[in-house]
């Protein structure tokens, strides 16, 4: 079976939410006086968000990512997340994370079935670091993705350049590639909570490849068909990879192929659409027709294209951990 929005676009990715809750208070996520939380009983339960997942599959979502907040922070993950990688039909089972908790954890999660993890790492300077997630520890984010590396995921890491906070240190995630088989991620920054001058934060993704390009030869990767965003670059000789994802200077829209669920059961098209479904009423009646119905419609509203950078048409400010980023 096979999910196909009105553009043409194979849907076949799932980014899955378990929490709004987050161990890091990172700039460009939340607002400095912080969100309002969700209260536990707006939150899925794992069954009804295994429900989606299973229903999700049966439609034709060939991989899911669990995403937050920060789901490494929600009691009994790990079962759930094996509950997840047995569903039959899905191809792949991945996790975004802070990294703040696999230290601990890496090695219980390769366990259970996820297959990859994409790591947040904003900064390879302490002083840096702490200032962008308003306060966490440098020291503890590289520890668990060593002790990732150890359990033998493949890693990608998910770097957010801000001008004038972060983007002197393009080169230095870029030589992370070099002897480590590891995907680093240039991502422009989003203006999601709409800062002040969000504007004067974003470094285009055709300037983090030029300054790359100026220390360092690279080539154009094939894409697959479960991919994300990303251009996929590699650097000659390189063990690992770089990926630029450019939400604002360049839409990546015409190859989306993405849904996703918040913790509240909430499904959306687009991160940056305003509207949402609710899907709390068919996992109370336990309507499981109605609810592969709500994700094919779902997916047959899904836009062209997210008005991100057109000034005429600015989203809903929104907290990207209670959206599932």
């Amino acid at each position: 079976m096979e999910l196909t929005d009105t553009f043409g676009r194979k849907i076949n990715y799932l980014r899955l939410s378990v929490t709004d809750r987050c161990s890091m208070r990172c700039v460009y996520c939340m607002p400095a006086e912080g969100i309002p939380m969700l209260a536990h009983d707006d939150i899925l339960s794992y069954e009804e968000l295994l429900l989606i997942a299973e229903t999700a599959v049966a439609a034709g979502i060939e991989k899911i990512r669990v995403t937050g907040g920060e789901p490494l922070v929600r009691k009994g993950i790990v079962p759930f997340l094996a509950r997840l990688a047995a569903i039959p039909g899905l191809r792949q089972l991945v996790l975004t994370t802070n990294g703040l908790r696999l230290d601990e954890m890496a090695k219980s999660l390769r366990q259970a079935g996820v297959q990859r993890l994409n790591i947040s790492l904003d900064s390879l300077r302490p002083e840096t670091f702490a200032c962008i997630t308003r306060g966490a520890g440098l020291d503890r984010v590289l520890a668990g993705i060593n002790a990732a590396e150890r359990a033998g995921f493949p890693l990608k890491i998910n770097m957010v350049v801000m001008r004038g906070v972060n983007d002197g240190e393009i080169l230095d995630f870029a030589a992370m590639t070099l002897d480590r088989p590891v995907t680093v991620r240039f991502i422009e920054y989003m203006p999601a909570i709409r800062a002040e001058n969000w504007e004067s934060l974003i470094v285009p993704g055709e300037t983090i490849l030029e300054q790359i390009g100026r220390r360092f030869s690279f080539t154009s990767q094939e894409r697959d068909g479960l991919a994300g965003p990303a251009r996929t670059f590699r650097i000659a000789g390189a063990a690992g990879t770089i990926g630029v994802i450019t939400p604002v200077s360049g839409h990546f829209c015409d190859e989306c192929n993405r849904i996703r669920v918040t913790a509240a059961g909430r499904a959306r098209s687009c991160l940056f659409a305003d509207t949402a479904v609710d899907l709390r009423p068919f996992l109370v009646k336990g309507n499981e027709a109605g609810l592969s119905a709500a994700l094919r419609d779902i997916v047959a509203h899904k836009p062209g294209r997210h008005s991100l950078a057109e000034a005429e048409q600015q989203h809903t400010p929104f907290a990207m951990s209670g959206i599932g980023g």
